[in-house]
């Protein structure tokens, strides 16, 4: 592994890009979506907001977030699917686009040239619609689950915003994560993934309750609390969690090293890092980049690797960026 860098935000809000930096202002978003309307209350502080833990609440706040924000028609997901909140997402959009820049002299490649794997996508198409509407990048999506490739393509079918420039795509092979998916003349600029996150059901369900003694509410009586964000198995746990995910991608992105220039995931715990650049060198990684992102008191990060070597980052630039500038 030739080079390591740690880049950290030093301020504890959302990416000066990131157009959710200040309160949600309801009056706009119920315009933008009517809808939101009946779910909207003054807390206890007098303020308007919404009960952030009533699904349908969370799933009304996203469906004008995105109508207002990013042009969106038509937005919705089956009942227990990932409703993951928009500000968050839009900080990692955001902060790979910084990635991009840091490798293109500063200046932030744009357009329909550049193209995005977003690895399981679910049901929400979120990244992709922020990604693509904020910058002009095509996106490939993919997910096992069918109902989750079918909403995503629904979503993209009524939105004329979005039509050829998201695809989704099945990974039929559960155990698998890049191959199945990576067509032999896909290229992609950068790989992004918000990777389950448990070890196991009993442990995902271990969160939920105490997540929802956080929002001051009883646990629910089913055998597995919901929380209000919702979430299919798969985009909840697996085997070895956040880590052991992460490390399978690695091994699996060396075979396409030189058909990426940045693979990403989110990390969601601190301790899941060592292991992970453990792995990397193990892989032979050229570049690796922790980027922490700051909001509020919650502080986030991405690990991103690179195989490419410094002649084969000229030669990318030259053949993919260079034409945008």
């Amino acid at each position: 592994m030739k080079k390591t860098d740690a880049v950290r935000t030093n301020k504890a809000e959302l990416h000066s890009r990131n157009p959710h930096r200040g309160r949600y202002d309801f009056a706009v978003l119920t315009k933008a979506s009517p809808a939101l309307a009946g779910f909207v209350q003054l807390n206890r502080y007098g303020n308007e907001s919404i009960d952030f833990a009533d699904p349908q609440a969370v799933k009304a706040l996203n469906q004008a977030l995105l109508s207002h924000f990013y042009g969106i028609d038509f937005w919705d997901i089956p009942p227990g699917f990932l409703c993951p909140p928009i500000p968050g997402r839009a900080d990692y959009v955001h902060y790979l686009a910084d990635l991009l820049a840091d490798s293109n002299n500063g200046v932030i490649p744009r357009g329909r040239m550049v193209r995005a794997l977003d690895v399981g996508i679910g049901a929400n198409c979120v990244y992709p619609i922020i990604g693509n509407r904020e910058y002009g990048w095509q996106f490939v999506g993919s997910d096992i689950n069918a109902m989750a490739v079918g909403t995503v393509q629904g979503i993209v079918r009524s939105n004329r915003c979005l039509s050829g420039k998201i695809e989704a795509r099945l990974q039929k092979q559960q155990n698998q994560i890049f191959n199945g998916i990576w067509k032999a003349d896909d290229h992609f600029d950068v790989t992004l993934c918000n990777p389950p996150f448990h070890t196991s059901e009993a442990a995902m369900t271990a969160e939920s309750e105490r997540k929802w003694r956080g929002l001051k509410k009883a646990p629910q009586p089913a055998a597995t609390p919901k929380l209000n964000f919702g979430g299919q198995p798969d985009e909840l746990w697996c085997d070895g969690g956040e880590e052991g995910f992460i490390c399978r991608m690695v091994k699996e992105s060396k075979a396409y090293g030189e058909q990426c220039y940045w693979f990403t995931s989110l990390v969601a715990k601190q301790s899941s890092l060592a292991a992970i650049r453990r792995e990397l060198s193990h892989a032979g990684a050229q570049q690796v980049r922790v980027v922490e992102m700051a909001q509020g008191q919650k502080i986030s990060r991405f690990i991103a690797w690179s195989f490419l070597t410094p002649e084969l980052q000229d030669e990318w630039q030259q053949s993919y960026w260079a034409p945008l500038s």
